[in-house]
């Protein structure tokens, strides 16, 4: 079958894993090797989206399952969640497992059992685990469920990333994109842009600050060839204000230059930044505020 006959498939994949085992970075080098562009379009649908990967004769959604490993009384809400999520869109189930984590807990493996979907386990961070060990926990793991393919990766290196699309492509069916190729995701842009600013934040300021400050994006418009952005940051007291300024707004300044470079990254032109820091005392305790704030 030439490639112009191949016909076209498209699916949801649902990711599952602990925090820790590298489920960002593997988006990362999934949708970042593929995907610089995206579009300014509204959260309209009810999945909650990691990314939306395209190519020629492809498209494969990935869903994202918050919350697997979480304290104890959020846990039940939270797994039902995954699992219905999963359950109802879910096509196939990416297993994200780090070897060097001695057994995952029962909870993620009974969870995983009880989608009866393909089950692809990835064993992430072989750039620094030990194969036998890996293997070992593998063999664990096929013990307690029904694996239909193992893949060994280095989501950091890249390694193993390629085979293990080309096996996702394979258990997928025929049938047309659901969103258009050039979407990235189904957050609009103006999420990613707060989040980039947000992600400054945290690498700039120490403490309670990163945690008291949240981001919005005031105005976004887009032209030709550049951007422009006004965005608030908002803080929970007064004091943190000035301590975000910094003396005679140098703090400020470094933070919309680096916020400014990651964005420029991000959506691949020119950015006109601009920052305001606004006091909304005690936001995160007053429920309308949160939610104005998109929470």
């Amino acid at each position: 079958m030439t490639e112009e006959t191949k016909p076209h498939k498209s699916g949801y994949v649902a990711i599952i894993g602990k925090p820790n085992a590298g489920k960002s970075t593997l988006m990362n080098n999934i949708l970042g090797a593929k995907i610089s562009i995206t579009t300014h379009k509204a959260q309209t649908t009810r999945h909650q989206i990691v990314g939306i990967f395209s190519d020629e004769n492809s498209q494969i959604v990935f869903l994202d399952t918050p919350g697997v490993i979480s304290p104890k009384y959020e846990l039940q809400k939270a797994m039902m969640k995954t699992v219905e999520r999963a359950r109802s869109d879910a096509d196939l189930i990416l297993f994200i497992h780090d070897p060097m984590d001695t057994h995952p807990p029962d909870d993620v493996v009974n969870l995983i059992k009880s989608i009866n979907k393909p089950i692809y386990l990835v064993v992430n961070k072989m750039d620094v685990a030990n194969q036998d060990k890996a293997e070992k926990s593998v063999a664990e793991l096929e013990s307690k469920m029904k694996i239909r393919s193992v893949h060994y990766t280095s989501a950091t290196m890249g390694t193993g990333v390629t085979e293990l699309m080309e096996e996702i492509k394979k258990g997928l069916l025929p049938g047309p994109p659901f969103y258009p190729k050039e979407d990235l995701s189904e957050h609009p842009v103006r999420f990613f842009v707060s989040e980039l600013i947000r992600e400054q934040i945290f690498l700039q300021f120490h403490q309670e600050i990163p945690y008291s400050c949240t981001v919005e994006v005031v105005s976004y418009d887009a032209e030709v060839d550049l951007d422009r952005i006004h965005a608030d940051i908002i803080v929970n007291q007064k004091s943190q204000k000035g301590m975000l300024i910094g003396k005679g707004g140098s703090a400020i300044k470094e933070l919309g230059i680096e916020a400014r470079k990651s964005i420029e990254e991000f959506i691949g032109k020119q950015v006109y930044l601009e920052l305001h820091v606004k006091v909304r005392e005690k936001w995160r305790e007053k429920e309308g505020w949160v939610r104005n704030l998109g929470y």
